[in-house]
Formats: structure tokens, sequence, C-alpha cells
């Protein structure tokens, strides 16, 4: 389900507007177009070499594009790029430090460089990532989660509006991924900051994002919404799969088979159950239907395709790196 006017959407933080980008002959993104709305988190996805790490450095003003153009709070990268980088925060690859000072020296170390930024403000980072009682050790006793969220905490110093993450759980164990995503989920909600973030990892993508872009040889394959605000089959044209679980089988077999609204695609005989194909509207009628034939329903279920089986038909069966 794409976002209603998803290239046009005036009300979007980011916006990339036919991006391309060509490296000695050969395009690397190819007419790139996606909008990222305000404390929204968006997963861009791809197989290996589709073009992410690349977008990700135009977008954050790292390499210069060959075509299009992107958009920050309405100020263009290419043009006005001062007022637009104002308005980003990024972490590409690892967060450097100085490891002899400690995190909150390093953070006062950036503040010098942008002499607007308070005391408080560093004080507000460090508890949004959750560092409070850490920032008096120096940064080389950090763990690798530690040292993300400080470098987080840096992106954010100067109140961006969207925050660019390349790969953020990289080497973290699930413990420390789990971390990072209540982290990020926190900072989008409270800062209301929109963040764009690549990863290859689809189930940690699918847990974290309200949406994600997929990009295969650096053309746009689609934006779907996903997680909670996904909506699988909620729109009453929509099919679905529904799993039944029932008394007698073989005459639930039957009451469906004779309704017109709902296709059989499997039964397990063993489970007693039937996966029909319906409309997400019609499925008060089989319960009504069943109901009258006096077969009891034990369980009703969605199935819903994880978003590594979509990725997978998205991109041709192409694996994700």
């Amino acid at each position: 389900m794409n976002h209603p006017n998803d290239i046009q959407a005036e009300d979007a933080v980011l916006s990339l507007r036919g991006v391309s980008k060509k490296i000695g002959g050969k395009r690397i993104v190819d007419q790139l177009s996606f909008n990222v709305h305000e404390g929204e988190v968006v997963g861009l996805l791809g197989p290996n070499g589709a073009g992410k790490t690349t977008t990700i450095r135009m977008i954050a003003g790292l390499i210069q594009m060959t075509e299009g153009d992107v958009f920050v709070r309405g100020s263009s990268i290419r043009h006005e790029w001062k007022k637009a980088i104002r308005h980003v925060g990024a972490i590409i690859e690892n967060p450097e430090f100085y490891p002899y000072m400690t995190g909150y020296d390093n953070l006062k170390q950036y503040q010098r460089m942008n002499d607007w930024i308070s005391n408080d403000r560093i004080n507000e980072v460090v508890r949004l990532v959750g560092l409070e009682n850490a920032m008096k050790k120096k940064v080389k006793a950090y763990s690798l989660g530690m040292r993300q969220r400080l470098g987080i905490a840096q992106a954010l110093l100067h109140e961006p509006s969207v925050l660019i993450l390349d790969e953020p759980t990289n080497g973290l164990d699930p413990a420390g991924i789990r971390e990072m995503r209540d982290y990020l989920k926190t900072i989008a909600r409270e800062e209301g900051i929109s963040i764009l973030v690549s990863s290859h990892l689809l189930l940690e993508m699918e847990q974290l994002c309200s949406r994600v872009v997929v990009i295969q040889d650096g053309k746009l394959v689609t934006v779907r919404t996903i997680g909670e605000n996904g909506g699988s089959g909620q729109d009453d044209k929509d099919l679905v799969r529904v799993m039944f679980r029932v008394g007698h089988l073989e005459e639930a077999r039957k009451v469906f088979g004779n309704l017109e609204k709902a296709e059989i695609l499997k039964v397990e005989p063993e489970q007693n159950e039937l996966i029909l194909s319906l409309r997400y509207k019609d499925i008060p009628d089989m319960v009504t239907a069943l109901g009258s034939a006096q077969i009891p329903i034990y369980q009703i279920t969605e199935l819903k395709e994880s978003l590594e089986d979509e990725f997978l038909k998205w991109t041709g069966g192409n694996r994700i790196a």
C-alpha cells in the first residue's frame, strides 16, 4: 500500500525525486522517487548491489547525484546544501569517536563545532538513547551497542528532522538489536523525527518500520506499508488467506464448496483445518454459514506472508544482503 500521492506528497519531510547516479557509464541508482513523512520509520531494502548505500550517501550529501534531487524540509540537497543538510542527522558505517575521552566529552566536542547546541540538549539526547549511566566512562570501554547509541545521540544533537542510518545493527547481538529497535521507535515517537534505515535483517525491519521502500538494480520496485500499520487485508476488496479449524472437516468443506465467496486453497485433515482465499469483508458470512450447519469453529486465523516471503516475490527471488 503506497502512501497517498507518495511521489508528490507536499507534507514529506524527505523527498527523493527522480534521483539517479551513474558511475563509469553504469546507472547505480535509476530514477528513484519516494518520500518519508514526519515521525515515520521507513526501511530501505534491496538485494546486494541494489544501490542502498549509494542512495543513502546521496541523501546525506556525501556524493553527488547525476540526475534528480533530494529535498529535506523543502530545501534542495543539490542547490541549497547547507540549508537542507541542517535538517539531516546521519550515521554512515560506524560512528567514530575519541576513544580516550568520555562519552560526554565526545558530545561536548561536537557541541563546540555547533555552538547553538545547549547543555540541556546534550542531556536530552543522552536520556533518549539511554546512556545516562555511561557518559562519564571512556568510549574505549563502551560496547558496540553503546557506541552505536552514542553515535545516534551525536546525530540528534542539532535537532534534525531526518535521521539516516545505514545498517545500524551491524555486529550487534540479539539483545543489542532489540535495544536499538526500541530506542529508534522512541526517537521517532518522542522527537517526531523521520527515520530512514537500511538493513539486511528483514525480521528486524518488519518489527521496526511502518513502511519499506524496496529497490533492485537501482530502481524502485515497491513502497509498502508493513507491521502494525500494514493493514493486510483490511480493505474490503482485498483477498486474504484465512485458516478455519473446525469440528467436522468434511461437512465444513461442503459448506465452503457451496459458497461462491470463498476458494478452498488447502485442506489439512490431521489438524481439521481448511485454508480459504476470500475477501476480508466476507469472513463473517463464512462464520454464519458454518454456524447454520452446526459446525463447531475452534480457530480462525488470517495467514499473512512474512516480509521475507513478500521481499522474495518483489525481487524475483533475489535474497537480501
